[in-house]
């Protein structure tokens, strides 16, 4: 807590004391809780605290005398840092009707904020749930809580106070802060908690879409046990397009699964991307990666070649897969209506094995084409269980920062 906020609640505890000392005190008494508000306003806390058990120590105390004997302590005893003195004196206090539910909220925040100070950590937490049970609605000490939470073991806890405040964030219509998610994120992974772990990153690469952030969540995603092999270069091509593709081998590797797949204009915008980013073309592999692009100009003139009699063979199956794959080719190509056109066309046919990936490579086409909107609304139309409705998850999350 900052040292002004603790001078505020001090001095709100000082004016009340003096406001029911109008009241009748006994001089004994008086004169040590005077001293007592003397010294708190010197800062001698510990002084002050002596002063306080001078004025216990009178016996026969009215109920007013012993409601102002704590309501000093408390004072002093939080700017002592004597935080369990506060603790009892507040609890002392918390049922007279001479308190005011600020007065108690103002309290209980003191006593927070001088366990967190005093690293007292399970306290800390305690004393801030009760400063909410009190009525308080400080964003600060909602902040104390959760890191009190995170650092006594209670990840949980925190875990859910955080998605708390991520969901109340959004739903105002604000993104959530960073810093809020980061720490989620790390909350949920000290309570081996993988739901709540891949929420935050996935919050994470929605308002702050870095590398470190799509890279994690990419390896996560492809390292699920119902992942299929068939979907890498679906995965590589949601890593190029957020930026968090970087090794020459992925380059390469996603190059070559393009051609596999008949897809050479892919294949050439991949190693062109590579070749732009000063990271294909270089080091010891460079010959290498100038044959593999020499490989991609070939097969891309082979397959102009060849389309018209493809593209005739694509219309006369019976099943829509073929127009899909050279569809997705001329979006590739540059050609995005007819491409669009022609995959829409071969999965209005039907009949194909891969209903679902069909969908997804449509909704990149779109993306690649430039129509977010289209892309995202295709998206939602995904589903799967080996991957597929995973990856469309991802690239909706990447197409709204596109929208």
């Amino acid at each position: 807590m900052k040292q002004g906020l603790l001078k505020l609640i001090l001095a709100c505890a000082l004016a009340t004391s003096m406001a029911h000392a109008q009241e009748s005190v006994r001089p004994e008494i008086g004169k040590s809780l005077q001293a007592a508000s003397d010294l708190i306003k010197g800062g001698k806390f510990r002084e002050a605290l002596a002063k306080v058990r001078d004025a216990d120590a009178v016996a026969g105390k009215t109920a007013n005398e012993s409601y102002l004997v704590e309501r000093m302590r408390i004072a002093a005893a939080s700017g002592a840092g004597d935080m369990d003195t506060a603790a009892r004196s507040f609890e002392a206090l918390s049922s007279s009707s001479k308190v005011s539910a600020a007065d108690k909220a103002r309290m209980a925040e003191s006593i927070a904020g001088g366990y967190y100070r005093a690293k007292d950590y399970a306290k800390a937490m305690q004393w801030s749930q009760r400063y909410f049970r009190e009525g308080g609605t400080s964003g600060s000490i909602r902040t104390l809580l959760i890191q009190s939470q995170y650092l006594s073991g209670d990840f949980a806890g925190a875990a859910k106070e955080l998605m708390a405040e991520v969901q109340a964030a959004e739903k105002s219509g604000t993104p959530p802060a960073e810093d809020r998610l980061k720490l989620l994120l790390n909350a949920a992974l000290q309570n081996k908690d993988n739901n709540t772990y891949v929420f935050a990153v996935e919050k994470l690469v929605t308002y702050y879409p870095k590398k470190e952030y799509w890279v994690d969540l990419l390896s996560r995603m492809q390292r699920k046990p119902n992942f299929s092999d068939r979907l890498v270069l679906d995965a590589y091509r949601l890593s190029l397009a957020t930026g968090s593709m970087s090794a020459a081998s992925d380059y390469m590797e996603m190059a070559q699964l393009a051609l596999q797949a008949g897809l050479p204009a892919e294949a050439k915008q991949v190693v062109d991307k590579g070749f732009a980013a000063n990271v294909l073309g270089t080091g010891n592999e460079a010959e290498r990666h100038k044959r593999l692009r020499d490989l991609v100009a070939k097969k891309m003139a082979e397959e102009k070649a060849a389309r018209p009699e493809a593209d005739k063979q694509a219309a006369a199956d019976k099943d829509g897969t073929a127009l899909v794959n050279a569809g997705f080719n001329l979006v590739f190509e540059g050609q995005a209506a007819k491409g669009l056109a022609m995959m829409q066309q071969g999965i209005a046919k039907g009949g194909m094995k891969r209903p679902e990936d069909a969908k997804l490579r449509l909704a990149i086409a779109q993306l690649n084409a430039g129509d977010a909107a289209k892309a995202q609304a295709t998206l939602k139309t995904v589903g799967g269980a080996d991957g597929t409705a995973d990856l469309a998850r991802l690239w909706a999350l990447h197409a709204r920062r596109k929208s």
